[in-house]
């Protein structure tokens, strides 16, 4: 079975690794989601900050979703900068994937201090 976005995958694995080795777990979200755009950007991926994505119910508006980034509108991305990832953490960035079109996303963690985590998940409609 071929990886999903499987080049896109490759190059946000690695400029989260980049920024980690830089910054290591000293700072703020708002840092690394900056060094997230501008790494991303400069290696020919299209980024959106902060997009809002509406969700339906009934062909109703129920609400909004903001993802910290969306790569090459396909890709959702979620940082945080906390000492480890929390079942909410997780919580929050399944309903992301479930409540919105996209079918790949990363779960990145810069505030862990023995390295950066990294969760990937395929959401498929067909497997619910």
């Amino acid at each position: 079975m071929e990886l999903l976005y499987k080049e896109e995958s490759f190059i946000i694995r690695g400029v989260a690794f980049d920024i980690y080795k830089q910054f290591r777990s000293n700072h703020k979200e708002k840092i690394y989601h900056n060094a997230c755009f501008i790494g991303l950007t400069n290696k020919g991926l299209k980024a959106e900050n902060d997009k809002r994505i509406d969700v339906f119910f009934c062909g109703k508006k129920v609400g909004v979703y903001v993802p910290d980034l969306i790569i090459n509108d396909s890709i959702l991305i979620e940082l945080k900068a906390k000492p480890r990832l929390l079942k909410e953490d997780e919580k929050q960035f399944w309903y992301y994937l479930k409540g919105t079109d996209y079918k790949l996303g990363f779960l990145i963690n810069f505030g862990a201090p023995d390295g950066v985590e990294i969760v990937r998940k395929v959401y498929d409609s067909a497997r619910k």
